[in-house]
């Protein structure tokens, strides 16, 4: 799991590590409070499950609906 953190390829899809950090954040709350996770998670942490659902591009940043602006990648 670390090493997929650690990927650029998966900061990119977020926009930068900051907005990497915010989306892990909110789907790990949003798995806390009761949500389905998109992907297997037997055996998976829900940290693992985020991470993983992140660079299978299960979740991702709504930009439009954030306001924030698309990262050039």
């Amino acid at each position: 799991m670390i090493e997929t953190l650690m990927s650029d390829d998966l900061i990119k899809k977020a926009g930068g590590r900051f907005r990497l950090t915010t989306l892990i954040q909110k789907r790990w709350l949003e798995l806390l409070q009761g949500a389905r996770p998109l992907i297997d998670p037997r055996g998976l942490t829900e940290m693992e499950i985020v991470i993983e659902e992140i660079a299978q591009d299960k979740v991702s940043i709504d930009f439009e609906a954030s306001g924030l602006s698309k990262p050039n990648v």
